[in-house]
């Protein structure tokens, strides 16, 4: 059973998270297209800034379909949040944090990079020249679900143990 301070305290951890993934994403998307609009920055081995506009989905496919795709991760981060109030462990917790601030950063360049609501273009500028180009907010997304994932399986031992005894 859930605590309600708990939901609370789990709710007020994984919004600081966001508003850090958000901050971070928005400030180095700004700064990639200050910064990079017609050079790119070798930094070390294969990995360079360049930057690159996608409208579509992760790693290009879907170009054209923003705007369901900002539906679709608004609805995402609503239910990832809803969650938060049955929320006990503090894996899931930054997880969701991770997640939703990275969703957030997408979105917000989906809402405001274009010529219409939902019309706009996620700024990408990370490039190792062997992977697709991909920026903070995915980076977020990618480690909270790899955490989301971890927890997943970390509860399922605790479950598997605690039946087996």
């Amino acid at each position: 059973m859930s605590h309600p301070a708990a939901g609370r305290r789990a709710l007020a951890v994984s919004l600081a998270i966001v508003a850090v993934v958000v901050a971070l994403d928005q400030g180095t998307k700004q700064w990639a297209l200050s910064s990079l609009d017609d050079r790119i920055i070798e930094v070390v081995w294969t990995l360079q800034f360049n930057l690159a506009f996608n409208s579509g989905m992760a790693f290009g496919r879907g170009q054209g379909w923003g705007p369901v795709i900002g539906v679709v991760a608004t609805i995402v981060v609503v239910g990832l949040l809803v969650s938060l109030r049955n929320e006990n462990s503090r894996l899931s917790t930054v997880a969701t944090g991770l997640i939703v601030g990275g969703a957030l950063g997408n979105i917000l360049d989906r809402l405001f990079r274009g010529d219409g609501i939902l019309h706009g273009s996620v700024v990408d500028f990370i490039d190792f020249q062997w992977f697709p180009i991909f920026n903070v907010a995915d980076i977020a997304i990618n480690v909270g679900g790899g955490l989301m994932i971890l927890g997943f399986v970390l509860a399922s031992r605790r479950t598997n143990d605690g039946v087996d005894e």
